[in-house]
């Protein structure tokens, strides 16, 4: 039934389905890796039960989603042997050696300290468990770094030559790794990390608050993630800035398709809201614009020049509709996490933070936006890139092995399956491990008033207050 398939579009849709069920998991894990960090940073500063309290909390949902993510980055590596061998074969001299650095370096940092992290508490002496945790969140950095650094060269290749068996070779390491989009790539991504986990993090809070099974913990998580939208949120609306202004400098096909330019504005751009990409017909039905806000953007100036699509040849063209639109999800994204950011530094400024329930049910919806996020801006970058594997180089039509619809067909319906199974279920684990924050041991740290600084206990506690 699969026959008259074509297998390069399977092969997309399955690795496609792949990264997006993989991706969310290390975006997850390398922001909650740093906040328990910050967690034991606190308690051993602090001495406060609350902090060692939710790292023990977050610690377990952070090694089931840690583990997740493993098994499912697994399966993508063979996928370049099984349907992509050709751009294996071409690539592999580049991308092989930044892979294998990646298992060398953070994998194995992370899976020798995950262990002491996780169960070694008790068995060593609070500084060397402090350390071990330092170790794992830096693995996750680390690991962030090498395959945003294969996926920068994909996307901006620089630092290689060709030999006679049109094979792409490394010339100059640091100019495949430190190549022209890597910084903003390592920094947008890294930045989503940390809103994602901030985000879930707030909605638990937020959750248990509404519930009130757990104040102290609960305001204490709720606050933390609070901070954290209300500073990184606008940090990462202006690295995206300079990440979408480099990507027009080396992937101008991309920003013309980001912004449904099927036409060249000699006189100023202007910015399209919304509408309907009709790449057949080269224009925006429907279109709601602002007029030359697109050229001021991008190039700073109301009537600077903005090439579109029409100086691009047509089978060099992106997919325009689904780039616009993920685009458009991302940034929508975004500006609400810097709404719920500001919001919660007035409810800050008023004493309300605890109390306000709008501003926590609000914070309980927008708990899955940072994943929503990261899979709207890693489709926005991969179709974008489209009709490329290597940028320039190598089309993707070029790149697939040299294998049968049916059989692409077969594994995919299989890795759907599967995935919705195993994932499936570890993901609703995760939510039931959230679901379950304990309660606050103490009856006076529950009944106390809750203020703007965090709950304020009984006597017996010394006055202390969670921030």
């Amino acid at each position: 039934m699969f026959e008259h398939f074509d297998a390069v579009v399977l092969a997309r849709i399955q690795f496609a389905f792949t990264v997006s069920a993989h991706i969310i998991f290390p975006a997850f894990s390398i922001g909650t890796a740093s906040y328990l960090f910050v967690l034991e940073a606190l308690y051993l500063k602090t001495r406060r039960e609350v902090y060692l309290e939710l790292f023990n909390f977050w610690k377990t949902i952070f090694a089931v989603a840690f583990g997740m993510g493993v098994v499912s980055g697994i399966v993508m590596s063979y996928q370049f042997g099984t349907n992509w061998a050709v751009f294996s074969d071409k690539a592999g001299p580049v991308i092989g050696p930044l892979m294998g650095y990646e298992v060398l370096t953070a994998f194995f940092l992370e899976a020798g300290f995950l262990g002491v992290m996780l169960f070694g508490r008790e068995r060593v002496g609070p500084g060397l468990h402090f350390f071990a945790t330092s170790m794992v969140a830096l693995g996750t950095l680390i690991s962030a770094t090498w395959i945003l650094a294969v996926n920068s060269w994909m996307q901006t290749p620089a630092g290689f030559g060709m030999n006679d068996k049109g094979q792409f070779i490394p010339v100059d390491w640091w100019a495949v790794i430190f190549n022209s989009s890597f910084p903003y790539r390592l920094v947008h991504m890294v930045l989503a990390a940390y809103l994602t986990t901030a985000f879930v993090v707030g909605a638990v809070g937020a959750w248990h608050l509404l519930r009130r099974t757990a104040p102290l913990r609960a305001y204490t998580m709720f606050s933390m993630a609070m901070w954290m939208a209300a500073i990184v949120a606008p940090i990462q609306i202006l690295a995206g800035d300079a990440h979408g202004l480099n990507t027009l400098e080396h992937q101008p096909a991309k920003v013309m398709a980001m912004e449904g330019h099927f036409e060249s504005h000699p006189d100023g751009a202007p910015l399209i809201l919304f509408g309907l990409p009709n790449q057949a017909e080269k224009r925006v039905d429907y279109a709601i614009e602002i007029p030359k806000l697109s050229s001021l953007i991008l190039k700073h100036g109301l009537n600077e020049s903005l090439a579109g699509l029409d100086t691009i040849p047509d089978d060099k063209e992106p997919p325009v509709a689904i780039v616009f639109w993920s685009f458009r999800i991302m940034v929508a994204i975004g500006f609400a996490m810097l709404g719920i950011g500001v919001w919660s530094l007035f409810c800050r400024y008023r004493g309300t933070l605890n109390s306000n329930i709008w501003l926590q049910r609000a914070a309980v919806a927008m708990g899955p936006a940072g994943f929503a996020a990261v899979l709207a801006g890693w489709v926005t970058t991969e179709v974008g890139r489209q009709p490329y594997t290597i940028y320039g180089h190598l089309l993707t039509s070029q790149s697939h092995s040299p294998i049968a619809a049916p059989a692409v067909a077969t594994s995919l319906i299989a890795f759907v399956i599967v995935y919705f199974f195993v994932f499936g279920a570890g993901t609703f684990y995760i939510l039931r491990l959230m679901a379950r924050l304990p309660r606050d041991p103490t009856p006076e740290l529950q009944e106390g008033p809750i203020r703007t600084q965090g709950i304020t206990p009984g006597p017996a506690q010394g006055g202390s207050h969670a921030h």
